[in-house]
């Protein structure tokens, strides 16, 4: 039984995945050499934490008792060395990744699961490098940003690990409020991540083609398709319009979409201006400095409301 996790990276996401276990009662050790974000990164959550309090989503007392939970480590040895289950949100190089499951297959115990949170990077290639025995209990464990927000955690099934480790796993992220999904192939950006960018090229291709403006094609988008996708899955939208109208419009529309297979030149002429959005102040929209925290502050307030309804109608 998992009781024990480390996580390695307090990044954007691996703050967060740590967040979320040491929320649900998991003793979290968190693996960070960058000494500004290690000095830094319980503040971070704390923010986080207060703000889902302040949303009615937790207690005051569980503030407390979830950064009671963290503990902090600037090495990887002990970090590691006793805990059951490690998940690394380190950057995605691959020989940065080979490397540190090679010290994690020298470090943990046996029977230690290991975990990457990567969805561009190859399993077997990350491998590479640990025994035959640790590649047994290997997956890819993908979490969405915000990762203490989002309910999906992406699970791989791909043949190296046995069911007992794969439903080992999958029991402690149900303990923690996630929606699994189990992943059988592994392919460059497993399931969500796919549908998502299917879902944007053919919205920046509507933009590069003048056909909305870009308002206008994020409200078409947030009041038609993605009010249904909110609680209903597109195969189960496919059923119930029937199967054969989805066939005939798939059949006209189709062939006139975008089927291009890299980034809309729009999309890149933004980067080259650095119009990256909220980072940079201006993207598609524009962002005052003044509002950005605002505007995170709405968004994740949103996500909240949203995570809420979702535990109304989980199956």
């Amino acid at each position: 039984m998992i009781k024990k996790i480390a996580v390695l990276g307090a990044g954007t996401m691996g703050h967060g995945i740590a967040e979320t276990f040491a929320m649900y009662g998991y003793s979290v050790n968190l693996f960070e050499i960058n000494d500004n974000i290690r000095t830094t990164v319980k503040s971070t959550i704390r923010t986080e934490l207060q703000f889902l309090e302040e949303n009615d989503f937790i207690t005051e007392e569980a503030i407390e008792r979830a950064l009671e939970n963290i503990q902090l480590y600037s090495e990887l040895r002990p970090c590691v060395e006793d805990v059951d289950y490690v998940i690394e949100a380190t950057p995605e190089n691959i020989q940065l990744k080979q490397n540190l499951f090679k010290e994690l297959d020298q470090y943990c115990k046996a029977d230690t699961i290991l975990a990457s949170n990567t969805s561009s990077l190859a399993l077997e290639d990350i491998m590479m490098l640990i025994g035959e025995e640790r590649k047994k209990r290997t997956m890819v464990c993908h979490w969405y940003n915000p990762a203490h927000l989002i309910p999906i955690a992406e699970l791989s099934f791909f043949g190296n690990t046995t069911e007992t480790v794969y439903n080992e796993v999958e029991n402690l992220y149900k303990k923690i409020g996630k929606q699994t999904v189990k992943v059988l192939k592994d392919v460059p950006g497993l399931v969500a991540n796919r549908i998502q960018q299917g879902v944007a090229r053919e919205v920046f291709s509507l933009i590069e083609m003048g056909v909305a403006a870009p308002a206008d094609i994020d409200k078409a988008l947030k009041f038609g398709p993605a009010f249904r996708y909110a609680t209903t899955g597109q195969l189960e939208v496919a059923d119930l319009g029937g199967l054969d109208i989805w066939c005939t419009v798939g059949d006209n529309l189709l062939s006139v979409m975008d089927d291009r297979k890299e980034a809309n030149p729009i999309l890149r002429q933004k980067v080259s201006e650095n119009k990256l959005g909220l980072k940079s102040g201006e993207g598609f929209f524009s962002y005052p400095a003044e509002t950005v925290e605002e505007i995170k502050k709405k968004f994740n307030k949103k996500l909240i409301v949203q995570l809420k309804a979702s535990q109304n109608y989980i199956e």
